[in-house]
């Protein structure tokens, strides 16, 4: 009897097997729907409430598990280590900034149309590039297409020019300086050292009410369900096979009759589409965006977020995320000095002891456990009789 080709089972059952798809849908209940009642329908008193600020804090970590998905697909599955992911998580949030800094009016500091940043700065009128922002359709597009066509102008000359591996990484850093330095500067219109903040309302709805920021919340987590199912579709696919080909033998693939560049462009468009994404979510739950998102060492941490709980599985990239600004979040509250050093730490243990990162502990010590386990005594076994023993019972 032939067995079934995997390729023709339905598209559900390629991705997860139906245990897994279980996990996944008490995982996405759980935080998608259960986290928001525990803070709009549980007593403040309860032990199980939680805080508006929590559930503002919990929002903003989904948005960087999305923005930690599209890093595992281009470095974990592609090998491309991209250290500038932060300029088009940046560009996807100044997008929407743009909006909601239009939609301040006359609440702002100076009562004026203008942006309080550009009342300040004497600026006559709007800048060119400002007016199509007010429209949240447009901005919210925006959010996506103008981080992908940065990094399709980008990956496009980088790529064809053969330039990989370190040198990649370091065109990357050097280019997220740059625009550092350049979204500093007050003539570019966008708010200089203090970036776009003091937002007021979004589509219509207050910002400083918590039913918005619930809703931005739930948003995020579906958004992060979709980037997930939207990745583990492209890394199961055909398409995903010569992705982990380029990462582990490039030039193979080149002389087995592939062009790695238009896959390298393709999986670096759509790392920075989910950066942007990402970026679009964060702004309006956390209320800033400035330049300091474009800092490199911002782009090095999400790096180290997959790094953390493990390259090319894209679930150890969600979890790096969560667990690495979870561990930075206590911190920073209750030991802000030493922060950067257990970060380190963490990254050092995690790479010398557990090299695939965080979501391979379970499997590792389900195999020590089966190593070292203490063996079951053998039922006692009953010596065989003589031969003429046997025969003597038989008579």
């Amino acid at each position: 009897m032939q067995k079934p080709d995997p390729s023709e089972a339905p598209l559900w059952r390629r991705l997860h097997t139906p245990k897994q798809w279980a996990a996944i849908g008490v995982l996405a209940f759980a935080g998608i729907v259960v986290v928001p009642l525990l803070n709009s329908s549980v007593a403040p008193s309860s032990a199980f409430y939680l805080s508006d600020y929590q559930v503002t804090l919990f929002g903003k970590y989904l948005t960087y598990a999305i923005l930690a998905l599209g890093m595992d697909l281009l470095w974990g599955y592609t090998g491309i280590l991209s250290l500038g992911q932060g300029v088009f998580f940046a560009l996807g949030g100044y997008a929407l900034g743009m909006y909601l800094m239009l939609h301040i009016g006359l609440e702002g500091q100076y009562h004026n149309e203008l942006p309080d940043f550009m009342v300040f700065l004497n600026w006559p009128k709007l800048p060119w590039y400002w007016p199509p922002f007010r429209n949240f359709g447009f901005a919210a597009v925006a959010s996506v297409l103008v981080p992908t066509g940065f990094a399709a102008l980008f990956g496009f000359l980088a790529f064809r020019s053969r330039i990989r591996g370190v040198y990649f990484s370091i065109i990357t850093q050097a280019l997220t300086y740059a625009l550092m330095l350049l979204f500093f500067l007050n003539e570019l219109g966008l708010g200089g050292n203090n970036g776009l903040t003091d937002y007021k309302t979004i589509a219509g709805f207050r910002l400083k009410e918590m039913s918005t920021l619930r809703g931005l919340y739930v948003m995020s987590g579906l958004a992060l369900l979709g980037t997930y199912v939207l990745c583990r579709w492209l890394t199961r696919s055909k398409l995903g096979r010569v992705l982990e080909a380029i990462r582990d033998g490039e030039n193979r693939v080149r002389f087995s009759g592939y062009s790695p560049v238009g896959f390298k462009l393709f999986v670096f468009v759509v790392a920075a589409a989910i950066s942007g994404l990402a970026g679009a979510l964060y702004v309006p739950q956390v209320g800033i965006i400035n330049p300091s998102r474009l800092d490199p060492a911002e782009s090095i941490e999400i790096a180290v977020w997959v790094a953390v709980g493990g390259r090319g599985t894209l679930t150890g990239a969600i979890l790096g995320a969560l667990v690495v600004n979870g561990l930075k979040s206590w911190l920073t509250t209750k030991y802000p000095g030493s922060w950067l050093y257990v970060l380190g730490a963490v990254f050092v243990v995690v790479v010398m002891l557990l090299p695939d990162g965080l979501i391979s502990l379970p499997r590792r010590l389900a195999a020590l456990w089966k190593r070292f386990r203490p063996e079951a005594p053998k039922p006692a076994v009953a010596a065989p009789l003589p031969v003429a023993a046997e025969k003597e019972s038989a008579s």
